[in-house]
């Protein structure tokens, strides 16, 4: 039967301590949740600013239900487009300082659409080793050629660029590094798109509402600005819903409306969603005080993890990853705050490369200095 070799490949990863499974919550995001019955304090949510849970969008979804029903009903280019996800997108537009925005039901999905909608057969992809798994799979589905460039590597890139003659040229990279927390040197990337006339693919997943003035993600964080960057980046990470976009030149977001097949092809996402994300863009635009206490939670944690056993790599986001090495260490470390009632994902290949599983620590604007307080002595008491 078939499903033995199934069963074999999971006994496998089981050994290799690689085998994925989930919890189930039973309370709303939260720095303080609960886990299959279990109290726990946790530090792996991306809800940076704490918005999965905030009142004011809890009050605008019941809203926007009341008034535009559950679903859509349809695909956005059928009959599931409604004004307010038109309302939405030409507010995510002005947010990131680009002429047009366009809704996707999830940042795979942008990713997916784009680099298919913009390159084919004849034309290259450019992508950085460490990207998300998304514009991976969405540079292998184009059928352009891949040019994968060593992690933030600019002299490997501009080599590889000046050795491609012909064809489309489409820089694709992670803005803030979803397993590492660092940042894309994006202003070298796009000079060098301005220097070989390529396009820069930006997923900023991790950056918005986090990072830049008022939020407005990585690009107002390095001020930069160009027709020839296509940015996305997803809604239910610090924006707090569901959801994601992609903000480019009208010619680009017409584009993708009639070649991305992961717009073209899919329901719209309910209505309500748009409404609840109108208000987390007020309370984004508002947030200088919760970002303000998340960097000062940074600094607290990483002044707090000095001399321990495992280096902490080098970020300044919310993403703070502790290097461990090996699956069964990490698997263990992160068992062992579970005991003491801290949740942190053990993150292990191949989310990440071999030998670096990792304790993937992400804070929120919603922890304390008592919780953050509470895992760095943790951590000290299991080094001990």
């Amino acid at each position: 039967m078939p499903f033995e070799a199934l069963q074999k490949e999971l006994d496998q990863r089981t050994a290799l301590g690689l085998l994925r499974q989930r919890r189930t919550l039973q309370s709303p995001q939260s720095p303080h949740i609960v886990v299959d019955g279990k109290s726990y304090l946790s530090f792996c949510s991306n809800d940076y600013l704490g918005l999965a849970n905030h009142p004011r969008l809890v009050s605008a979804l019941q809203q926007g239900a009341a008034q535009y029903g559950v679903g859509a009903g349809a695909a956005h280019l059928v009959s599931g487009h409604t004004h307010v996800h038109q309302q939405l997108e030409l507010e995510l537009a002005v947010f990131v300082g680009k002429p047009a925005a366009l809704l996707f039901s999830t940042g795979y999905m942008a990713n997916l659409g784009v680099v298919q909608a913009l390159v084919g057969k004849g034309d290259s992809v450019f992508a950085d080793k460490l990207n998300h798994a998304s514009l991976n799979d969405a540079m292998q589905m184009s059928r352009a050629s891949v040019k994968r460039y060593r992690h933030n590597d600019i002299a490997q890139l501009a080599l590889l660029l000046e050795q491609t003659v012909s064809g489309r040229k489409l820089i694709i990279s992670d803005a803030v590094f979803s397993m590492d927390g660092d940042l894309a040197p994006l202003p070298e990337l796009l000079a060098l798109c301005e220097q070989h006339d390529a396009w820069l693919l930006i997923d900023d997943a991790h950056g918005f509402g986090v990072l830049g003035d008022q939020g407005r993600g990585t690009l107002a964080h390095f001020n930069i600005a160009s027709p020839r960057i296509i940015y996305m980046a997803t809604l239910g990470k610090a924006a707090g819903v569901f959801g994601a976009f992609v903000a480019a030149k009208q010619v680009v977001i017409d584009t993708l409306i009639n070649h991305a097949n992961s717009y073209v092809y899919t329901t719209a996402t309910p209505p309500a969603l748009s409404s609840a994300l109108l208000e987390s863009l007020r309370l984004i635009t508002q947030g200088e005080e919760q970002r303000a206490h998340l960097q000062q939670l940074i600094a607290r944690l990483r002044s707090g993890l000095r001399g321990l056993p495992w280096r902490l790599m080098p970020s300044t986001t919310p993403i703070q990853p502790v290097l461990v090495g090996d699956n069964q260490s990490a698997l263990k470390l992160s068992a062992g705050l579970q005991e003491r009632g801290i949740w942190v994902a053990a993150i292990r290949p191949p989310t990440v490369p071999q030998g670096t599983a990792r304790l993937r620590i992400t804070l929120s604007a919603a922890h304390s200095v008592t919780d953050v307080t509470r895992l760095i002595e943790t951590l000290h008491e299991l080094a001990r």
